[in-house]
Order: structure tokens, then sequence, then C-alpha cells
């Protein structure tokens, strides 16, 4: 049997003033679907850290663990 644990994602924030609302890393400009985006364009750690040293490896870690945890979610409309 395979037990996940979600991890907390404390470094993921929702801020309607920032970014438009859209999942952020620490309140900064930079979302969950940009660095997503550069991990499934090839780039490493390295040199997502090197192109945005505010970021931390840990930052990097949890965009994509939320991510992931996004994708499994189901949409319901509203009636």
């Amino acid at each position: 049997m395979v037990v996940f644990i979600m991890q907390t994602l404390d470094r993921i924030t929702f801020d309607p003033a920032v970014m438009g609302g859209k999942p952020t890393i620490r309140g900064m400009r930079v979302t969950v679907g940009t660095v997503v985006g550069l991990v499934a364009s090839g780039y490493t750690t390295l040199k997502i850290l090197d192109m945005y040293p505010y970021l931390e490896a840990e930052d990097i870690s949890q965009a994509l663990a939320y991510a992931a945890w996004r994708v499994e979610e189901i949409d319901v409309p509203l009636a």
C-alpha cells in the first residue's frame, strides 16, 4: 500500500492584489505557473534559482507539489 502525505504548502500564497490572485511564491510576483513552466521546459532547479535569485529550492519543490495536487482536483459546475 502506498500512502501519500501532503506536505505543507506554506510558500504558496494567494492575494488578489498580486498577479490577479494567481498562486504565487511567498507573495512575490512569481507565479506557480511560471515555475512549473520553466521546469516543463527543461530548466533545472539550479538554473531557475540563478534566473530568480530571490527564490529558494523549497519554493520550486512546493510549486511543483501544488501543481500536482491542483491537477487532481475535480471542478464541479454549480447549478
